[in-house]
């Protein structure tokens, strides 16, 4: 097909949820892509943080190799080796808790809220925040504190209260005797990159011992090294009742998963749910592979060291240009706030070859693979200067 068709193609027989950027990729390798025209990208906003470390990591390509001739799926009424593997690492490198596999981070969200319902015994409210992005579907889209993505979806499903960010005086006041717990991204990344006060998710952690809530962290978008941790929570010294994953942990491939402590983990029994393709063999493999690729190329370390870089680099520019407001995020998922619209950066970014986003009408996304190279940073900020000017 050549670029037309492919165009022609998706005015006619693809649904338009999306907002189409005009370029059509065809070949990835780490943090670059190739369009149709065969011209090269740097690729500083991988799929929301799927990719992160970048297109077609070698590991999990070859996990996914060795893996489809074998058994590409089985039932999860059966067992098989590569889910019992990747649910005794991901336990390892987070803490004492038991594993559901499913397909994407809306998904996880939605076994999360299952799973408080089931657990309060009729206690069943839980406490969101403004700015929070959980998912599409309407129980994860309830629970979002985002009414742009609410609108025309109504009625939405009951028993979530939306507060301020960071305003532990609120949470307080949104306490009922139907509260069964509090759920929040550590970093919001569609809410514009904002970071949780470490005070503030402290005094969450000891509100819920006191009131026997549950604090469920949502890591969909945190996950897997993105904050230079291995999660998000382990910045803050406290361990989560439940916590949701999806993108990075597949390397590409759609997977989700919520971790639940090990002591309340069989309140959800046999029956109670499920996801018919939730960790299959090949998706299972592959996330191995990314777990792999994390600790022995070191990049929770790259991710700190060039997340710093990144981020002094940008406070430069936010000192040479008065377009910037305010730079912010942690590890390599940082925001730069504009004062004006950022739709027009992202597109002479794009034009120059660069691959960025904008949230909230005026925050740049960047969010680089947490195996970028400095030459690639570089080689990023001056496209972004340019465009900038």
């Amino acid at each position: 097909m050549n670029l037309q068709e492919v165009f022609d193609s998706y005015q006619e027989n693809i649904a338009p949820t999306y907002t189409k950027v005009p370029l059509v990729f065809v070949k990835g390798k780490g943090s670059r892509l190739w369009d149709i025209h065969h011209k090269e990208y740097l690729d500083f906003f991988p799929g929301w943080g799927v990719c992160n470390l970048g297109h077609c990591h070698p590991k999990v390509v070859s996990a996914i190799k060795d893996q489809a001739p074998k058994l590409i799926f089985v039932a999860n009424n059966f067992y098989h080796l590569a889910q019992a593997k990747l649910a005794k690492e991901i336990v390892y490198w987070s803490y004492p808790a038991k594993v559901f596999f499913c397909n994407s981070g809306a998904e996880a969200n939605e076994a999360a809220i299952k799973f408080s319902r089931k657990f309060g015994k009729g206690r069943y409210e839980i406490i969101t925040f403004d700015n929070s992005f959980h998912g599409r579907t309407l129980g994860a889209l309830a629970a979002t504190g985002q009414k742009k993505y609410q609108q025309g979806f109504e009625p939405l499903p009951a028993g979530f209260k939306t507060v301020k960010f960071n305003d532990l005086e609120a949470v307080k006041n949104a306490l009922s005797d139907k509260t069964v717990g509090i759920m929040l991204e550590l970093v919001q990344g569609e809410g514009g990159i904002n970071v949780a006060d470490k005070d503030f998710v402290l005094a969450l952690r000891k509100l819920c011992d006191e009131k026997k809530l549950l604090l469920i962290i949502d890591e969909v978008q945190t996950g897997i090294g993105r904050t230079g941790k291995f999660f998000a929570f382990q910045h803050y010294g406290i361990t989560p009742d439940i916590v949701t994953l999806a993108k990075s942990l597949g390397g590409g491939l759609p997977i989700g998963a919520m971790l639940v402590k090990k002591e309340i983990a069989d309140t959800l029994g046999p029956g109670m749910h499920a996801s018919t393709f939730g960790g299959g063999p090949v998706i299972c493999k592959a996330a191995l592979a990314v777990l792999q690729a994390v600790q022995k190329e070191k990049l929770l370390a790259n991710c700190r060291q060039m997340g710093e870089y990144l981020k002094a680099k940008l406070l430069a520019l936010k000192d040479k240009y008065s377009i910037i407001k305010e730079v912010r995020g942690v590890g390599l998922m940082l925001g730069v706030e504009l004062n004006s619209p950022g739709k027009v950066i992202v597109e002479k970014c794009a034009g120059q070859g660069l691959l960025i986003n904008c949230t909230h009408d005026t925050v740049l996304r960047l969010m680089p693979a947490i195996n970028v190279k400095k030459k690639e940073i570089d080689r990023a900020l001056k496209i972004l200067e340019e465009a900038l000017k």
